[in-house]
């Protein structure tokens, strides 16, 4: 029996088709979503139907992670009321600090809603909607996130009258109007933001049914994208999982639900009735790229250079926060090199500083998710995966810097793997999901360097007070 997981991103559509019983994949397929920090919904289905031709049809069953936060605004009838707002759509940025604000600031979020909200999270767009479209505002009957939305589609919303929207604890724990704790909406929360109250789509259970598509295939509760990654991979509590995008991201299963008032970790529900807290930052494969076009080289040969230097690269530290940064919180921070001196300024070196500085910012994020969980640092595996795993010299200085071993599984479209998972799961109707043997992985060993990490520190927290001074 085979079943199909669907990856609705910011960038594309992917769809993989699956054996229902270890997940072997059959079959792929692919298509582009439009570019830009808002989108008609109606592109992400004309694109789930292009990738999914030829797979859709011959599934039992379907599941649909989707890009966190969106916010997918619905009339009376089922209209799309205005084109989403994605969650790299930054506008909201001041209603988010209207927000944290007005509800007794970043504790009491953290508390409640497991986050502190940023201008990612749908319950800022909802403000931002209220203050600035206020005409769109009024109309709004139901708010949905896009994973949401494209279940109804494939549930016949839109087409069948009575179809019943619904969403996850996963994907819902990301609005900032979801408690992951109670597994419960909070409306008055979406209600105070858009300045009515408004519909929101039913949680289903884990491994549910939600309904059948036009063609009879089974339709699972689907998730958000991170979550989809994590039962994709099979994370198990304690584990960590590093992804090196352009972005980079570190989140973990977790028994707990995580309460960070600082709001760097983002307490979500997993996909399982479990927690997934995730740090994000936004300086990771960049910092591999500006580095290697600096020395005057492609991602290989960057690699190959750093792996032609000691660990520690010479005593050069390198602050990787070219871009601003969002972990630690920092958005006017720029890159920072000490330590570079006539003897040790070589390719080699420079080189190895920017992978060691990529490593250590990502391992201070797991190590705020092990804080906001109550346990120790890589108390579990550390997988890493996403574009910059690729690179040996990324591999071979992971473990030394996150203290642990750590595995890199084999290339895969996890989150469509995922979803794939979870309609598997509810085809099946068991209390847990299918023991889907893990994908091919390499593990990797290496002495713990502390030095690189007490240098990382050291240069993070003077730069803090240097900072501070200057904004005096």
């Amino acid at each position: 029996m085979l079943v199909a997981g669907v990856d609705s991103s910011t960038q594309s559509c992917k769809v993989v088709l699956c054996d229902a019983d270890d997940g072997t994949v059959v079959g792929q397929g692919t298509a582009p979503h439009p570019a830009g920090t808002e989108a008609d919904p109606e592109a992400w289905w004309a694109a789930l139907q292009k990738a999914g031709d030829g797979l859709l049809e011959r599934a039992a069953a379907v599941g649909v992670a989707g890009q966190q936060h969106g916010m997918v605004a619905l009339g009376n009838d089922g209209e799309v009321i205005r084109p989403a707002l994605l969650w790299n759509d930054l506008r909201s940025a001041g209603a988010a600090a209207e927000l944290v604000a007005e509800f007794g600031g970043r504790a009491w979020w953290a508390a409640n809603t497991g986050s502190v909200p940023a201008a990612s999270f749908t319950v800022t767009k909802l403000r931002w909607l209220a203050e600035h479209e206020p005409a769109n505002a009024t109309r709004v009957s139901a708010v949905l996130l896009p994973h949401d939305w494209l279940t109804w589609r494939l549930l016949g919303g839109m087409g069948r009258v009575g179809v019943e929207p619904v969403t996850d604890r996963g994907d819902a724990s990301g609005t900032g109007y979801f408690s992951p704790a109670a597994g419960t909406w909070l409306p008055d929360l979406a209600a105070a933001a858009l300045g009515h109250p408004v519909t929101l789509p039913r949680v289903a259970a884990p491994g549910e049914v939600v309904g059948q598509t036009g063609w009879g295939a089974a339709v699972s509760a689907g998730t958000g994208d991170n979550m989809g990654a994590a039962l994709g991979l099979g994370l198990r509590t304690g584990d960590v999982a590093v992804s090196i995008g352009t972005s980079g991201t570190a989140f973990a299963v977790s028994e707990v639900p995580a309460d960070d008032p600082s709001g760097a970790v983002a307490g979500f529900a997993d996909a399982t009735g479990r927690f997934l807290p995730l740090v994000c930052t936004i300086n990771a494969g960049l910092v591999l790229s500006a580095t290697a076009s600096l020395l005057g080289t492609d991602l290989a040969g960057l690699s190959a250079l750093s792996l032609g230097a000691e660990p520690g690269a010479g005593g050069i530290t390198l602050l990787p926060y070219l871009d601003g940064e969002r972990t630690p919180d920092r958005p006017n921070a720029t890159g920072v090199l000490r330590g570079l001196t006539t003897q040790n300024a070589t390719r080699e070196n420079l080189a190895r500083a920017a992978v060691e500085a990529l490593l250590a910012s990502l391992a201070d994020a797991a190590d705020r998710i092990a804080a906001a969980c109550g346990t120790e640092p890589s108390s579990g595996r550390v997988l890493l995966i996403g574009g910059g795993a690729k690179s040996p010299a990324v591999r071979e200085a992971a473990p030394g810097i996150f203290f642990s071993p750590v595995i890199v599984p084999e290339a895969e479209e996890y989150v469509a793997l995922g979803a794939a998972r979870q309609a598997a799961w509810a085809l099946a109707g068991t209390p847990e999901p299918p023991p889907w043997p893990p994908r091919p992985e390499e593990p990797y060993t290496g002495a713990e360097q502390p030095q690189i990490r007490e240098r990382h520190a050291a240069l993070r927290d003077d730069t803090v007070t240097w900072d501070e001074r200057t904004s005096l």
